[in-house]
């Protein structure tokens, strides 16, 4: 439910268009509602502008499943968003929710009922620096488009090859914000962040050699950059650079997720 979702029931009631109790069985799961497994938070939308996200790894096939059921149920024209999905999920999903689209790349289930809701003129850009990055890059990608950004991506133009880079200066410096994505070393955020005058996110992936550690050695070389204006979030944290990036972008309460 959304902030004028509420304040149009109110009115209704007021009106005595709903009565008191039609409107108690619509409020009666307003905080969240408990379905066992689960308690699926329907107020994070007034509070946060977002509904709940669907965490799917460690969850099983019917549990996901009925949690998209439940919130396609209660928000009908929100989009929905599962990451770190398994095909199998998906493949159940779509037998009772024929609209939900599956990214196999970034393992992002979604049911998408909206655009983008903000300027086609300001976007977001993810970077990655290698192949390799592209799923945790289209990660957030997809999670900054389903917040009602538009977003522009450009792949594989990692420090190995700095002039793969230089060649898109213009799509760079005229982002309003920047997610990179990078493994090995992780250097990339250092250099676009010398780069721009823009905010610089950065996710540190577990692509690498041995001495990578799983993204801990990309980890400490983006904590540890000298270019100001660069944050980090999590190692292959796709989803919470991509959110981050539509806060900071600027999320319409009204019309986004």
């Amino acid at each position: 439910m959304e902030s004028r979702d509420l304040q149009k029931l109110l009115e209704q009631v007021s009106q005595g268009v709903v009565q008191p109790q039609e409107a108690f069985k619509i409020l009666k799961n307003f905080f969240y509602e408990d379905i066992c497994f689960a308690k699926i938070d329907h107020h994070r939308t007034i509070r946060t502008g977002c509904p709940e996200v669907i965490f799917c790894q460690g969850k099983t096939v019917e549990q996901i499943t009925a949690i998209m059921q439940r919130l396609k149920a209660y928000e009908p024209n929100r989009n929905i968003l599962a990451t770190r999905c398994a095909p199998e999920a998906y493949y159940a999903a779509r037998e009772v929710i024929p609209d939900v689209q599956y990214n196999e790349l970034a393992r992002v289930m979604y049911v998408k009922r909206s655009e983008a809701a903000h300027s086609t003129k300001d976007y977001i850009l993810v970077i990655s620096a290698g192949t390799s990055d592209i799923p945790v890059a289209e990660e957030a990608a997809l999670t900054a488009e389903l917040l009602g950004h538009r977003v522009e991506r450009l792949f594989d133009v990692g420090v190995a090859g700095l002039h793969r880079l230089l060649n898109h200066m213009k799509m760079i410096v005229n982002a309003k914000v920047i997610i990179a994505v990078a493994g090995m070393e992780g250097a990339l955020p250092s250099v676009i962040g010398g780069l721009v005058d823009r905010p610089v996110i950065a996710v540190p992936t577990s692509v690498g050699y041995g001495a990578n550690l799983r993204g801990i050695s990309a980890l400490l070389g983006m904590l540890n950059s000298c270019a100001a204006g660069v944050t980090v979030v999590n190692i292959d944290n796709g989803f919470g650079a991509g959110y981050a990036a539509a806060m900071i972008a600027g999320i319409n309460n009204e019309d986004s997720w």
